[in-house]
């Protein structure tokens, strides 16, 4: 048995985290962090059967004997946890987006005696989405894309664009100039992202995460598409990472290695 602890318990996210960890008879959930949710029975904010309590605090790790630590909080909150772990050899698996390559360089130095993995998105359909539009980078001239979330996120883009540029731009140089002269409105045509690659944020409510990659080339074009629908979408992802997380030294930057990509 696995024992993971759940950082941002009382999140939407990591409700469904922990009611994933306790259906998996390979894990065991033996922590429940939250200040905000603090003292209050797990149980209670995540509506399933829980005997404990959230606690305030990342000492509640050690105190359980915690293997991993699944963190989904934001992402100042995140970087002090995962120094919380890398300190004290607990195994990470973030789905916290914002990171920088600056966090990563830094991650890549604590993580010595424990593993940490950082997926900008589990959804096994958006990494395959990912890999499909770096395949398809090379064979087009223009490429757009569009990310659409729902109204409580905080950061724009989202990780998984941005990733999904990082690929495409390493996967390719020959992308024409824009043509654009007189933008009418400021950021209409969004923002210039790895390869000066448009990307656009939108924020919708009853939305969830969602993301389209356009391409364009001579006669034709090609749209690759992801939708979650439901935050259950990530959980074979999440689950995924949590088993194989330790036959990953050190920092690994999404699923595909997992998957065999």
């Amino acid at each position: 048995m696995i024992r993971v602890g759940v950082v941002g318990a009382g999140g939407r996210m990591g409700q469904e985290v922990c009611r994933a960890v306790v259906a998996d008879p390979e894990l065991e959930l033996v922590a429940a962090v939250d200040p905000h949710h603090a003292g209050i029975d797990l149980g209670h904010v995540a509506k399933m059967n829980s005997p404990l309590q959230i606690a305030g605090g990342n000492d509640e790790l050690l105190r359980c004997h915690a293997d991993v630590v699944v963190d989904f909080t934001v992402i100042d909150a995140a970087r002090r946890n995962l120094e919380f772990a890398a300190a004290h050899g607990i195994h990470a698996v973030v789905g916290t987006t914002g990171f920088t390559e600056e966090d990563y360089e830094r991650l890549r130095a604590l993580f010595v005696r424990s593993n940490c993995l950082i997926a900008p998105n589990f959804a096994i359909g958006a990494v395959l989405m990912m890999r499909f539009a770096e395949m398809a980078a090379p064979f087009f001239e223009t490429a757009e894309v569009i990310e659409l979330h729902h109204d409580d996120k905080v950061d724009a883009p989202s990780g998984t664009a941005m990733m999904t540029l990082r690929r495409m731009a390493a996967a390719s140089a020959e992308w024409a100039d824009d043509p654009t002269e007189n933008e009418v409105v400021p950021g209409a045509r969004g923002g210039a992202g790895p390869g000066s690659l448009r990307v656009h944020s939108v924020r919708l409510r009853g939305l969830v995460a969602h993301q389209e990659v356009l391409f364009g080339t001579t006669g034709q074009s090609l749209s690759i598409r992801h939708d979650s629908y439901d935050r259950t979408s990530f959980m074979p992802g999440v689950l995924l990472g949590i088993k194989a997380i330790a036959e990953h030294p050190g920092l690994t930057v999404g699923l595909d290695t997992l998957l065999g990509l």
